[in-house]
């Protein structure tokens, strides 16, 4: 029960520190911009990076506009299994925990937004990539840390498959049984 505890208490705090600072940023922008109004502290960086505020019905930046409540749902239904699914992950797979948390606290905090308000907030806007938020980029970063778990794991098995096929023989016996195999085909 413990164990359990603590293992919660991690998730919950990481998804808590990301629906504050989602939230926090998207209520700054709500306050201080009208929709589609643009901000840059220098006018330099407007063309490249800005603040914008704007409303999107759909998906992680931008894309299948008009199907929130699809989205509603689905985040419900992550947000449950990564709840569930969350105990059984070893301490030790730090990414897939990181990610987990980092997934958990984007979509939570994606949909805060859809129940207040029916679309989520999103004011980020980079070059010609489209507008995101925190939360966008919370669920962007799991899935990359993830990614990156599973491209390490693989990693270490494949080096460790490699260090075990070229240890030496343990015995003797295996080598003599060996060579003279080699003999009988040589002779």
């Amino acid at each position: 029960m413990k164990k359990l505890f603590w293992d919660y208490l991690y998730l919950v705090i990481l998804a808590a520190l990301i629906i504050f600072l989602d939230q926090w940023t998207k209520e700054l922008v709500r306050r201080n911009l009208q929709v589609g109004e643009i901000w840059s502290p220098w006018e330099a960086l407007t063309p490249y990076v800005r603040i914008v505020h704007w409303k999107n019905s759909g998906a992680a930046f931008g894309i299948l506009q008009g199907f929130g409540g699809i989205f509603m749902v689905l985040a419900i239904v992550v947000a449950l299994m990564i709840f569930v699914y969350f105990p059984q992950v070893p301490r030790r797979d730090w990414s897939l925990r990181l990610a987990l948390g980092l997934q958990l606290g984007g979509a939570v905090g994606n949909l805060i937004d859809r129940l207040r308000q029916g679309y989520v907030t999103d004011f980020i806007s980079v070059g010609t990539f489209p507008v995101f938020n925190i939360a966008d980029s919370s669920i962007s970063i799991g899935v990359a840390v993830l990614a990156l778990g599973i491209w390490l794991k693989d990693w270490r098995n494949k080096s460790k498959e490699q260090d075990s096929s070229s240890e030496p023989y343990d015995s003797g016996e295996e080598l003599s049984s060996e060579a003279s195999s080699e003999g009988q085909r040589s002779g």
